[in-house]
Parts: C-alpha cells; sequence; structure tokens
C-alpha cells in the first residue's frame, strides 16, 4: 500500500470528508470483528457441523492466511486500477463470501467462505488509507487517524463479545450462523454509500503487481498450515509431510523470486536493513504467539471450564480491556518517549501474565473458578497493548521515507500471516496436549508461548531505538 500525497481533487465539503471517514471505518471494523469473532464461536460452529479439531484449526487460520498473503496485492492492484473500483469489488466481495459462509451446511465450503472473505477483505481494507491519504486535509488525516486505534480496539473486543451473544441468543434458532450473516446487512449499507461518496480515480497502469511472488507466498503458506493442521489432526503420515516439504520448497522459490524480480512484494533493501528485519521476526513471534493463545484460551474456558459462549466472551473481557488502555497509553506519547524500551516492558508484563495463568492451572487444572482469571487476563491485556502497535512503529525507525509504504504494508502482511500461523500452531498444540486431558493441554499451550515470547526478546535489541515519530523528539 502506497501512502503517498498525489494529486486528486480534494473534497470541499468536510461533511464528505467524514462520510468517506465513516466508511472507511465500517470497512476496517468488518475486518477486525470477523477475524476475532471465530475465538468463541468456533467450539459451536465444530460441534454443529460436525467439523472436529480441523474446522477448529481453520476456521480462523483461513481468514488470517488469504489476509496476510494477498494485502500487499491488494494495495498494489489499487494503485493500479484505482482505489475507488477495488474498495467497491472487495466490500461486494467480502458480503457475499460472509452470505455463503452464514449458510455454509458443511464445513468444507465455510472453511473456503472464510478464504474468500480473507480474499476480498485484503483487496478491500489497503484501498481506505490510500483514498484518505490523496483526498484528506492534512488536519482532517491527523484527526482520521486518530480514531483508527480506538476503533479496532472496540472493533477486537466487539468480535468475540458479540459472537457470545449471539450464539447464547439463538436468533431465529440460527445459532452460530448470524455472526457472519449480519455482515449482509453492514456490507450492502456499506456498498450503497461508497458508491455515492468515493471519489472516482482511474489508478496508474504502470504499477506493476507481482502475481508470481503472491502465487509462491500463498503456496508456502498454505502448505506449510496444511501440513502442521493435517499432522497434528490425523497423525504424521506422508500427506502431511509432503505438504510441509513443499511449503518449505515453495517458500524458498518465494524468497529467490524476491531477490531478483524487478519489483518484488518486499524490497530486498528493507530485508537488508537490520533493524527492520529485527521487528519484522519479533512481530512473528510474538503475534503468532499471543494471537495463538488467545484462541486456545477461548477453547480452554469452553471445553475445559465448561463456560457457555457468552460467559467465555465476559471472562475474555478484562484481556481486551486492558489491551486497549495500554494501547492508549502507548499511543499517546509512551512510543515517542519509550521506544523500543517499551517493547521490552510489554513482553515482560505479557510473560507475567502467561506465567500467573499457568501457575493457576497447575494448581487447579479443570477446577478453576472462570472469575479466578479474570486479573491474570488483565494483564496479559496491559502487555499485549504495550507492545502490539510499538513493535511495528519501532521497525519503522530507520527506514527511508520512499519506503515507508512498502514497509507498513510488508508489516501489515506479517501480522495477517502470523496471526493464522499462531492460531494453526498452538491450537495444534493444544489439542496434541488434550489426549492427556484438557489441563495438561492448556499448560502445554502456556509454556510453548512463553518459549516463544522469551525468545523474542534478544532481537528486541536488535531493533531501532525509536520510532519515526521518536526520532523527532
Amino acid at each position: 500500500m502506497k501512502l503517498t500525497t498525489t494529486t486528486t481533487t480534494r473534497p470541499t465539503s468536510s461533511r464528505l470528508m467524514w462520510a468517506i471517514l465513516a466508511l472507511v471505518l465500517l470497512a476496517e471494523a468488518l475486518d477486525v470483528i470477523d477475524s476475532t469473532v471465530t475465538n468463541i464461536a468456533a467450539p459451536t460452529i465444530a460441534e454443529e457441523l460436525h467439523g472436529g479439531q480441523g474446522l477448529i484449526k481453520w476456521l480462523g487460520t483461513a481468514y488470517m492466511l488469504a489476509m496476510g498473503v494477498l494485502l500487499v496485492v491488494g494495495g498494489r492492484l489499487g494503485d493500479k486500477y484505482g482505489q475507488r473500483r477495488l474498495f467497491l469489488i472487495g466490500m461486494a466481495g467480502f458480503t457475499v463470501a460472509s452470505a455463503v459462509a452464514g449458510l455454509s451446511p458443511d464445513p468444507a465450503l465455510l472453511v473456503v467462505a472464510r478464504v474468500a472473505q480473507g480474499a476480498f477483505g485484503a483487496l478491500l481494507i489497503p484501498q481506505g488509507m490510500a483514498i484518505m491519504t490523496k483526498t484528506f486535509s492534512r488536519e482532517m488525516l491527523t484527526k482520521a487517524l486518530a480514531l483508527f486505534g480506538p476503533l479496532l480496539g472496540v472493533a477486537t473486543i466487539g468480535g468475540p463479545v458479540l459472537a457470545g451473544f449471539i450464539i447464547s441468543a439463538d436468533l431465529f434458532g440460527l445459532s452460530w450462523r448470524p455472526i457472519f450473516l449480519i455482515n449482509l446487512v453492514l456490507g450492502v449499507a456499506g456498498l450503497a454509500v461508497a458508491v455515492r461518496i468515493l471519489p472516482y480515480d482511474d489508478g496508474d497502469h504502470s504499477t506493476v503487481v507481482d502475481g508470481w511472488g503472491s502465487g509462491l507466498l500463498a503456496g508456502a503458506m498454505f502448505g506449510l498450515l496444511y501440513g502442521l493442521i493435517e499432522g497434528s489432526t490425523n497423525g504424521w503420515t506422508r500427506i502431511p509431510i509432503t505438504s510441509i516439504v513443499v511449503g518449505l520448497a515453495f517458500f524458498a522459490a518465494f524468497a529467490h523470486r524476491q531477490s531478483t524480480a524487478a519489483d518484488p512484494l518486499l524490497k530486498p533493501s528493507l530485508l537488508r536493513n537490520r533493524g527492520f528485519t529485527s521487528g519484522l521476526l519479533v512481530g512473528l513471534a510474538v503475534f503468532a504467539a499471543t494471537i495463538g493463545l488467545v484462541y486456545v484460551l477461548s477453547l480452554f474456558l469452553q471445553e475445559g471450564l465448561h463456560a457457555s459462549p457468552r460467559a467465555a466472551a465476559l471472562a475474555m473481557l478484562p484481556l481486551t480491556l486492558g489491551t486497549i488502555g495500554s494501547a492508549f497509553a502507548a499511543m499517546g506519547g509512551l512510543v515517542a518517549k519509550l521506544g523500543r524500551t517499551l517493547i521490552f516492558i510489554g513482553l515482560a508484563i505479557v510473560l507475567a501474565g502467561c506465567g500467573w495463568v499457568l501457575a493457576l492451572v497447575i494448581a487447579s487444572g479443570t477446577g478453576l473458578g472462570l472469575w479466578t482469571l479474570t486479573p491474570a487476563f488483565f494483564v496479559i491485556g496491559l502487555g499485549l497493548g504495550s507492545c502490539y502497535s510499538t513493535i511495528f512503529d519501532v521497525a519503522l525507525g530507520d527506514i527511508n521515507p520512499d519506503e515507508a509504504g512498502s514497509a507498513s504494508g510488508s508489516l501489515s502482511s506479517i501480522q495477517q500471516l502470523a496471526a493464522g500461523i499462531g492460531s494453526a500452531a498452538v491450537t495444534s498444540i493444544f489439542f496434541q496436549g488434550a489426549t492427556s486431558g484438557l489441563d495438561h493441554a492448556m499448560k502445554i499451550s502456556l509454556i510453548v508461548v512463553l518459549a516463544l515470547v522469551a525468545l523474542s526478546i534478544p532481537l528486541v535489541t536488535r531493533m531501532p531505538r525509536r520510532s519515526p515519530a521518536g526520532t523527532h523528539h
């Protein structure tokens, strides 16, 4: 995604700018809600569709995998064919895919629909920022960006909590299906508004989109995740092992392509930047570990502690509230003041919170009271909010301004891919451990998460000391 301020006619009406901002925020909220909504809903969906462990693992992974692989491509396609056109295609496709997900009669179609949601989301999401950067005044753009963090925080809470209440309410006897079908109303409304208010633009047809690079990355991620999920669910036979080997081969081909292509998805100069690459690796490890952790915590609450979807959603609320509170503090000046030190602090708090949950599970197993976990969940949330956005802000500290668009697009893709890898890997570990009891499964999962977070800490020392904003202070 290029964040260039090229010349198109700026809307003179502030009312129009606020309408465009509301539309972009709606698109962002749809994405965030749909990436988290299955955290609570997965056990219910798997039970009703007889999908088993495999479906639980794929529900979140399929969405985030498609989104991560195609996000940078979506930004380039918007540059090439025009942001308005890609926004409309993305919104329409996302709405149709949501309807298919909500009406799916079997696990296979539901997973395909989740892939389609992620793919169309990847076309939709990069366009909003590009449209605002081109058409907003500098003052309005500053106001708009300040609203993104709070809204995405509310949407992150809203997804699982909404899912818990919708499933418990059993609207029209449809159980979990309205969590996807609600997007029909929001998507159609968004589409009607977008047609009326988005500015026309023809794009720049000289923009090059690396289709081969995208295809190789998709093959690599699918091969690795399919092998991981299939092997941990049905045993390490020839099929999962072959899938992982093929995935690694695709990844090698992708890496070669990035070093030789005229317009690669990832600029080689970015990968030669030690601070940026360290940030990329820290982001990959931390997002994979913690997003996987949040997924298995909701499974443990429902499967191990027999909480209803609504009770599980409410029990997870302190974690999200902690994340939002510390994210506000980070955005309010702590990132600029502390730089990478804030990442160390955040990761230390995450380790303390996870250690606390581990101690509780060791002491009480599946006899744990639901609200006993609340303080520990809140502590984990405080840690996550301190380091989630900070990792990427600081990773951009040594980047040349002309590489900022490519770098931020790459980081967003890594975040989505890490989320997909993490939810697949940590749930696989959880179910592998569940053969010896759900308390054992939770212990093993927490130990793996603690190890991944701890191993990422030395890499933080190789990141830039300050974010780009912080370098000016």
